[in-house]
């Protein structure tokens, strides 16, 4: 297993934490590592490293530094035109780190007819919008809180929300319906 590790509290690179099969570890370190230094250089010659359950890493020298994987400090990620499946723990954080941009969310489920004729189509939408976050999220058991935090009746359901809040909604397979309203919420 390895990990990128960044130091807490303004998570700049410090390198990759390796860890083999016996419980061994060994640490790289850059030597881009961003400091208050002005060539950005650092050496540290000598280390240990400790584990904690919380996957909190310290580093001991003459002083203590906590190191954080990537895992602890980076949210959810989106990549602009694709659609991102979301499930109830991670829409919240996607959509509020969107902030003022368009979020259009797809509400589906497995067995939907409709929900797999407009896949390919809100596919193609996320290619053409590249300023708005496209979102899946699978009305499964699963996700039924979020569902219903959402308020969804029937499937597919699009609903689009601006600045964390929902401000337009599209129930059913009707695709032109669906333009209108993020264009509507765009341009708004």
């Amino acid at each position: 297993m390895a990990l990128n590790l960044c130091i807490s509290p303004k998570c700049k690179w410090v390198g990759s934490l390796s860890i083999d099969n016996t419980c061994s570890s060994r640490l790289q370190l850059g030597s881009s590592f961003v400091s208050g230094s002005k060539n950005g250089n650092m050496n540290i010659p000598s280390m240990s490293l400790s584990f904690s359950t919380a996957r909190a890493l310290s580093l001991r020298r003459s002083a203590s530094v906590t190191v954080r994987s990537s895992l602890d400090t980076a949210g959810p990620t989106v990549t602009v035109g694709q659609v991102t499946e979301v499930n109830k723990d991670t829409f919240w954080p996607i959509v509020k780190a969107a902030g003022d941009k368009t979020v259009v969310l797809d509400m589906y489920t497995q067995w939907c007819g409709p929900c797999k004729v407009m896949a390919p189509k809100f596919q193609e939408l996320s290619e053409k919008y590249l300023d708005v976050v496209f979102l899946k999220l699978d009305c499964n058991q699963d996700n039924k809180p979020l569902a219903k935090e959402l308020g969804i009746k029937v499937v597919p359901t699009f609903k689009i929300l601006k600045d964390n809040k929902v401000v337009k909604e599209v129930t059913g397979a009707k695709y032109d319906d669906l333009v209108v309203a993020i264009d509507t919420v765009r341009s708004s």
